[in-house]
């Protein structure tokens, strides 16, 4: 089971998104195209205005791990990272904010806005440790394909759309498993007729259960 949000949540987030939103009117936008790294600088959080930032990291023995998604407001960047050699780059074209720790400590109603927006992305976190402890790869791939989808998918005929492009490699690398495994596992979904692949190769997913 997957964290959705509850109504009650979603009425804050809508709050929150309202508050930030008025932010973007003082300030100017940086904007980056698709596959672009997003610096991390020291004492700064970045903010997703438009677009997704996947946030990743190298193991000891070189490979890539996902270590999540950011996408339109919420928040990433040194400060909250807690890993030293993470790396933000963007999946699609992307309009980002940059507040200093200083300027948020300094306005209340930001900080707490921030704050907000960083409890959903532990939510995010938590709900990705969960998949990992499922046994069954099949039940992870189709956990992380629906979080994703309840998160940051797009309402259309068929179901939600992911706007967003992960590799099957990124998808393995985020839950412990090999990218023939992930293959193997979404061609049986596309089979069952859970998950479709629209003309412009973005994942569908057909079959979710009802938003609380």
């Amino acid at each position: 089971m997957v964290f959705t949000p509850s109504r009650r949540e979603a009425g804050h987030a809508d709050g929150s998104r309202d508050l930030l939103e008025a932010s973007y009117q003082k300030r100017s936008l940086v904007h980056l195209s698709a596959g672009s790294t997003v610096p991390l600088l020291k004492h700064h959080i970045w903010l997703v205005v438009r677009g997704m930032v996947k946030l990743g990291s190298i193991t000891i023995h070189g490979d890539d791990l996902l270590l999540g998604l950011a996408g339109p407001n919420e928040p990433f960047g040194e400060p909250l990272a807690g890993v030293e050699a993470c790396e933000a780059r963007t999946l699609c074209d992307t309009d980002l904010l940059c507040f200093s720790t200083a300027e948020i400590r300094q306005d209340p109603a930001l900080a707490a806005t921030l704050l907000q927006a960083m409890a959903n992305g532990y939510r995010q976190s938590h709900a990705l440790l969960a998949l990992m402890g499922l046994r069954r790869v099949e039940e992870r791939v189709r956990g992380f394909l629906e979080l994703l989808s309840q998160e940051y998918g797009q309402p259309c005929d068929q179901g939600l759309r992911l706007n967003l492009r992960l590799t099957h490699q990124e998808v393995a690398s985020a839950l412990g498993t090999t990218r023939v495994t992930v293959t193997r596992v979404i061609g049986t979904l596309r089979e069952e007729g859970w998950l479709q692949i629209d003309e412009q190769r973005r994942l569908v997913i057909s079959h979710l259960p009802a938003r609380r």
